[in-house]
């Protein structure tokens, strides 16, 4: 067939080239093709042993695992959950591909439930569903039953709500194990049904976690041939190499003079989770000023001042710039300023000054530091105590608190890293990327995340709203739930879906 007439492989044309191949050729002319009539006639093939992994929205799942949520997350019917707050598998999946329209079908088994605010929120997805159809411009879409409380806090019951959208245009399926197509990181997007469901709190066409299908075509298996040849594949020889050059130039001893600090620059990010919280749930905004700058997800503080000294593994560092966190929805007004780190040996605090909507606090000694693993020595003129983990301290975790002084995140909660990077020779530059602060951590987080997600991916905890009350009572219910900042509530409003 000429080459003009191939198209992006979508799930359509690598099953009908699975079946017809073995499962081994991943590349085909689309099937469309083929005419009306004999589309009419096709039969349809059936796919088994299907898995669909999908984490809905990685901060719903983190936002449910927060102080404040205090929610979980149970999954049931032989879905599985990953690690660390991770994805959903949703297993046994089996379906049928229609080699006239191209559709596929698949239904799998499982189900997810979600719980926080003592029960207010309360939502079950179940019988979720996968559906692709056509070849030159290919659509699908995640379905699943939803289970959610009524105002009158019955239980109700809605059938194959279609949840999520996905855009299956360019999926390429790669090879699973046992002849498996994997159609990774398909990008989905909420439905306006899917934001019903939710009473609003997303809205439609918010991007949701990436999801990837794994399917197998039925009566196929692929050749156990190939098995024998991987034992046959005894190479080894290049690991004795290793013993015959072990580089040992790397210096011992710190530097027996010490210079006077140059430049420097602190990155952090504060913690992921509440960068996340304000920004994205709230829909507020962080800005950076003074001589703070972002640095991707996180922000470089300027050079102040400094002193170090390798030999006595010491350092004491200032640093200029403001990062200011504001949300009016939600009434926070939140500033951390005048960050300054002081590390000696193994241990060290972060010390800053800190605004909330009550007033500015001094010199808060913000976070204890946990130098163990740190390098005070010069390498190359530049002196980096990298990605040093950082937990709040009492008086830290107490700018996190509502008006009766309750904190939200306790004292011994993991914060972002921080780095330092300090420069001890006037014509060393500075490095232009540091590896420090780029995560979060801590008690009220699952993952970047991430996961991603869903690879779930993204992001903190406290997360991008805050649930979804299906009826709409969300946390009104629940009062005026106080976040941070000394006075800074987190009032969820009573919303109203129409079921």
């Amino acid at each position: 067939m000429p080459t003009a007439t191939r198209r992006p492989v979508v799930l359509a044309a690598a099953v009908a080239t699975a079946a017809t191949l073995g499962a081994s050729v991943f590349a085909l002319p689309a099937l469309a093709a083929d005419g009306a009539d004999k589309a009419a006639a096709a039969p349809a093939m059936e796919l088994k042993d299907g898995t669909l992994d999908w984490g809905f929205k990685e901060s719903f799942r983190k936002y449910l695992a927060s102080p404040m949520a205090q929610g979980k997350t149970t999954v049931g019917g032989g879905a599985k959950q990953a690690a660390d707050n991770g994805v959903f598998t949703f297993v046994d999946g089996t379906g049928t591909y229609d080699t006239g329209t191209h559709a596929t079908a698949n239904a799998f088994k499982g189900s997810v439930h979600f719980e926080a605010h003592g029960g207010v929120l309360d939502i079950t997805l179940s019988d979720v569903k996968l559906t692709t159809k056509g070849t030159a411009a290919p659509t699908g879409e995640i379905t699943a039953d939803v289970v959610t409380k009524g105002k009158d806090g019955a239980f109700v019951t809605r059938d194959d709500v279609a949840v999520a959208a996905l855009d299956m245009t360019g999926m390429r399926p790669g090879q699973g194990a046992g002849g498996a197509m994997v159609f990774k990181d398909i990008p989905a997007k909420l439905t306006k049904g899917g934001a019903e469901a939710f009473a609003g709190f997303y809205k439609e066409g918010d991007a949701l976690d990436a999801a990837t299908l794994t399917v197998k075509p039925g009566g196929t298996s692929p050749s156990p041939s190939p098995t024998p040849t991987k034992t046959s594949k005894p190479s080894p020889s290049p690991t004795p190499t290793k013993t015959t050059a072990p580089p040992t130039t790397a210096p011992t001893t710190a530097p027996t003079g010490t210079p006077s600090v140059q430049n420097g620059k602190l990155t952090w990010g504060v913690k992921e989770s509440w960068r996340t919280y304000v920004v994205d749930t709230c829909g507020g905004k962080a800005t950076a000023s003074g001589g703070a700058k972002k640095n991707g997800a996180v922000y470089d503080f300027a050079f102040g001042s400094a002193r170090w000294d390798a030999n006595a593994r010491k350092a004491d560092a200032a640093f200029n710039g403001t990062v200011r966190f504001e949300c009016a929805a939600h009434t926070i007004d939140w500033t951390i300023s005048d960050v300054k780190v002081k590390a000696k040996g193994s241990t060290g605090t972060l010390v800053a000054d800190v605004a909330t909507a009550t007033g500015k606090k001094n010199d808060v000694t913000f976070a204890d530091l946990d130098l163990s693993k740190a390098d005070y020595t010069a390498k190359n003129g530049v002196v980096t105590l990298a990605n040093i983990p950082a937990e709040l301290t009492k008086d830290g975790a107490a700018q996190f608190a509502g008006p009766g002084g309750q904190a939200f995140y306790q004292p011994g909660t993991a914060i972002d890293p921080v780095t330092v990077a300090l420069t001890v020779d006037k014509d060393t530059a500075l490095p232009t990327t540091t590896t420090g602060g780029t995560s979060g951590g801590g008690s009220t987080t699952g993952g970047s995340s991430t996961t991603g997600g869903g690879t779930v991916g993204g992001s903190g905890s406290l997360a991008a709203t805050g649930a979804g009350v299906p009826t709409g009572a969300l946390l009104g219910a629940a009062g005026a739930t106080a976040l941070a900042g000394a006075a800074v509530v987190f009032a969820v409003r009573r919303r109203t879906t129409e079921s």
